[in-house]
């Protein structure tokens, strides 16, 4: 599902990730957690997230300010999250945090 648009500036974290074959159920139990958790932070807008056959995934939470986002990484629970990530769930994975000064949207 698409989430609609926010107020002007908000942030982006974009997760680019490269799954491995490992613990998929695991795996799928820890991703629901981590937005069952994350739409509980305070600044949470919402989230996306899209992953294809061949591993590749892209999840792209919104927040309202950076002190959010640098709340959430700081979280007890999602910090286990990630070190499970490394390693064993993730051949390899981006992260990067963005500013949005504009948006536009079509059949909302």
């Amino acid at each position: 599902m698409l989430c609609d648009t926010f107020a002007l500036p908000y942030y982006v974290v974009t997760f680019t990730s490269l799954r491995t074959a490992h613990d998929v159920a695991g795996y799928a139990q820890a991703a629901q957690r981590m937005v069952e958790l994350a739409q509980q932070q305070p600044g949470f807008l919402g989230v996306e997230s899209a992953r294809g056959d061949d591993g590749l995934g892209i999840t792209l939470s919104y927040w309202s300010s950076e002190e959010a986002i640098k709340a959430w990484y700081a979280h007890a629970e999602h910090s286990e999250a990630r070190k499970q990530g490394r390693a064993c769930w993730y051949q390899q994975f981006t992260t990067r945090v963005c500013r949005v000064e504009r948006n536009y949207a079509h059949g909302f």
